[in-house]
């Protein structure tokens, strides 16, 4: 019954977009009867052409076509009308799917940018991306193709079955009992088909998810020689979507063959049993009236019984692609109804100047910021933006069960350089997710500036701080753009200063065109250091007053690492900054180091102070070769 309910509420859900293109869907309609309707009578008038112009020419004596081409005529006309229609629908349906489809991708594009990093985490990338291909390939096939194809066969069938009726009423019953057996099969080979393609779509998305996890971990899997088990691994996979993709359509290529060779037989049973009526005179009762079976009504017959079990035979077939659209629009739909990223922040950022000790709202650049922050009068106070970072008792865990931070306890007051360092798994990328709300602690309070950043919204929080990760990430585009995502209206000058500032400035004027030069590939011309440079300039020209280096230096050798710590040195002053790093040679100037275990602060204070505790941070100094 959850089957059943889910399926009537993702039809809705399509229908909804459908009532969009409401005006165009009717005219739609209105063409698909006009070319039913031409069917039935392409086939109606055989009975008056071989009835009232052929027989009567084989009677004359002085031949008169005048009639005949006349009647043809008429009848050309209409087919073409037809035809016309035929073209009119099919063209405006493949723009309805177009715009349906549009509509879509907007959706789960702009949806996607609302969830948490923590949905990111638990579904393969290639998965979501099927999301965008497959299953929207899918809704495109069957709302240009399925839906006109079943509204023209239904149509016809009805229109059909009446002429058929209009012509002899006995025939038509020996068609009524072929349908049940046609519908039958149809009952047992499509309902088989049907949930191997819900099986398909799942198995394809899978597919898709571990080939875009190979391409991206493809030098890992050469540097260890895992090659044979990658495509052990793909095959079990690719397998499992074979073995579904060739019993959904092996059943769906089946049924056409089936249903056409039962097509034929009635042909023939309709051909042998319409003869022995006209030969032995057997009254034939008809929506016209009564009357002997004609040559000219046996022929129309024979080619309306084809064009009755032919459509039925395009319903079973195009339901195939609709139950496998189906499955594809509940795959889209449980994307879209994936609860976004909750934000009950009311506290905004923005720019601010000084009136002697007083702040004041503007809207020009002063280099000032401030926290806007609604009262319970109704008024609003500013707060200088200082980045003045607290924790207060803080616990975490990525599932509720499992705890990974305990009992954290810090203060990062402004321009003071806090470093964390420890074993991996640790904690330490964990805290600097907090900071920017990622994720959402279970105990305790975050403060910033004295204000819990729980009231802040994310976007104006996250507008705040510079991030520059161990894992680089650049957008197709020329280098200025790269460096201008981290602030989207600073000027060229500012994004070259920028640049200057990471030292990355020199390498990027050697490229082929300077910082108009265009990456593309994720900067795969760049080698690591470089990428990480541009990265650096990046949060550089957001110029925030809070940093999180995670490992900003790992990609860069020793030596360019020197270059570039001057540059982020420059970049850190006056500024709260939090480093992650392996290479305590990083970390060893910061105002204060953390050293966590197993998500406990175990140690904290400067280098000297650590050095002369000889605990913890002394072994990893002494040791740190190990860290490296």
């Amino acid at each position: 019954m959850s089957a059943e309910k889910d399926t009537k509420g993702t039809v809705k859900r399509l229908l909804g977009y459908l009532s969009a293109y409401k005006l165009r869907f009717i005219f739609v309609v209105i063409c698909i009867a006009v070319s039913a309707a031409t069917v039935a009578y392409s086939a109606v008038f055989i009975q008056d052409l071989i009835d009232d112009y052929i027989t009567p020419l084989l009677t004359q004596s002085q031949v008169d076509f005048t009639g005949l081409k006349q009647y043809l005529i008429k009848v050309a006309v209409i087919l073409f009308a037809g035809a016309i229609a035929a073209y009119l629908y099919n063209r405006f349906m493949v723009v309805i799917g177009q715009g349906i489809l549009k509509k879509i991708r907007d959706e789960m594009f702009s949806h996607m940018q609302k969830l948490p990093i923590r949905y990111f985490d638990t579904h393969a990338h290639g998965d979501i991306m099927s999301h965008y291909t497959n299953d929207t390939d899918t809704l495109r096939q069957m709302i240009s193709q399925s839906i006109p194809q079943l509204l023209n066969s239904v149509m016809t069938i009805v229109v059909v079955f009446i002429s058929m009726l209009s012509i002899s009423f006995w025939l038509t019953l020996i068609v009524v009992a072929f349908v049940f057996i046609i519908l039958k099969v149809i009952g047992s080979v499509a309902g088989r088909s049907g949930k191997y393609f819900i099986k398909q779509q799942v198995s394809l998305g899978d597919v898709n998810g571990y080939v875009e996890e190979m391409i991206n971990g493809q030098k890992v899997v050469k540097v260890f020689c895992h090659e044979e088990q990658a495509k052990e691994g793909f095959d079990l996979k690719n397998g499992e979507l074979c073995v579904n993709a060739t019993k959904a359509n092996s059943y769906a290529n089946i049924l056409m063959p089936i249903l056409n060779n039962i097509g034929f037989i009635l042909y023939v049973v309709v051909a042998i049993v319409g003869g022995a009526l006209a030969i032995s005179g057997v009254t034939n009762i008809s929506l016209t009236g009564v009357s002997v079976l004609t040559l000219g009504a046996i022929a129309s017959f024979l080619q309306l019984s084809r064009s009755f079990v032919n459509p039925i035979s395009q319903v079973s077939q195009q339901l195939n692609f609709v139950v496998m659209a189906i499955a594809g629009a509940e795959r889209i739909f449980e994307l879209l109804d994936e609860e976004v990223e909750e934000d009950e922040g009311t506290i905004t950022l923005v720019r601010a100047k000084k009136d002697g000790d007083t702040l004041i709202e503007c809207a020009e650049r002063t280099g000032h910021w401030a926290w806007k922050v609604p009262q319970a009068d109704g008024s609003v106070q500013l707060v200088e933006m200082r980045g003045d970072v607290k924790f207060h008792d803080v616990d975490f865990g990525y599932v509720p069960e499992k705890t990974v931070l305990h009992d954290i306890t810090l203060y990062a007051e402004p321009g003071q350089k806090v470093a964390f360092v420890g074993a991996t798994g640790a904690g330490k990328t964990t805290i600097t997710n907090l900071i920017n709300r990622f994720y959402d602690i279970q105990k305790g309070t975050i403060t910033y500036d004295g204000l819990d950043i729980g009231r802040i919204k994310k976007a104006d929080l996250r507008r705040s701080l510079g991030v520059v990760l161990q894992e680089v990430n650049l957008f197709t585009g020329t280098v200025m753009e790269n460096i201008r995502y981290g602030k989207l209206d600073a000027t060229d000058e500012e994004c070259i200063a920028a640049a200057k500032l990471a030292n990355a400035d020199g390498f990027i004027r050697m490229l082929p065109n300077g910082y108009d030069t265009v990456l593309s590939g994720d900067g795969s011309g760049l080698s690591q250091g470089q990428r990480q440079l541009i990265s650096i300039a990046r949060a550089a020209v957001a110029d925030p007053p809070v940093m999180i280096l995670d490992e900003a230096t790992s990609s860069i050798d020793t030596r360019t690492e020197a270059i570039v710590q001057r540059g982020m040195d420059a970049l850190m002053k006056g500024r709260t900054v939090f480093v992650i790093a392996h290479r305590l040679s990083t970390v060893q100037n910061s105002d204060v180091i953390m050293v966590l275990e197993q998500g406990h602060i175990i140690e904290r204070g400067s280098h000297e102070k650590l050095i002369e505790e000889k605990g913890k941070y002394y072994q990893l100094y002494t040791g740190a070769f190990e860290l490296e």
